[in-house]
């Protein structure tokens, strides 16, 4: 049986995209396998791990819980969108560099997208260590051990940078 079809426009990273999705396809799959968006991560397909977090008018959503048709009309963020078109890394991408804030990667993408939305909304939180691992509870690492992310995240605060 042939799924139902519908056309999603979807502003992405200020690039306006439009696809044909079926009514079932889901919001990271539009991202990685129709716009070839691959930074947004798939990890547990259940919305509790964090690797598809991305922006969605302004929010941070689990793109794996998210239906594609459900963004139409909206504005998404993804971890592409975090850099400057020159290439240059945004503050929080090169905090997570200089503050080994990563291993093998997997998660990273959703981690800065998560905490890329709490910096929005809160542009001078706590920088206590247990201030930061509220922040970043909803995402998981399996290699890091999280204390370079918190490193990352207070530098991030402390300087000023996260916008």
């Amino acid at each position: 049986m042939q799924q139902e079809k519908r056309l999603v426009c979807v502003r992405v990273n200020g690039v306006v995209c439009k696809a044909q999705v079926e009514t079932r396809r889901l919001l990271s799959d539009l991202l990685r396998h129709d716009l070839q968006l691959t930074g947004t991560h798939v990890g547990c397909e259940h919305g509790v791990c964090g690797a598809c977090t991305v922006i969605f008018n302004g929010a941070p959503v689990r793109s794996c819980l998210m239906l594609a048709v459900q963004a139409h009309g909206g504005e998404l963020l993804t971890v592409e969108g975090l850099a400057s078109p020159d290439g240059t890394l945004h503050p929080l991408q090169q905090a997570f560099h200089d503050y080994h804030g990563l291993q093998c990667g997997f998660c990273t993408p959703g981690f800065l997208m998560a905490i890329y939305a709490f910096l929005q909304d809160n542009p001078q939180p706590d920088v206590s260590d247990e201030a930061i691992r509220v922040a970043i509870a909803g995402n998981l690492c399996r290699c890091t051990g999280y204390q370079g992310i918190v490193e990352a995240v207070r530098h991030v605060i402390t300087q000023g940078v996260a916008r």
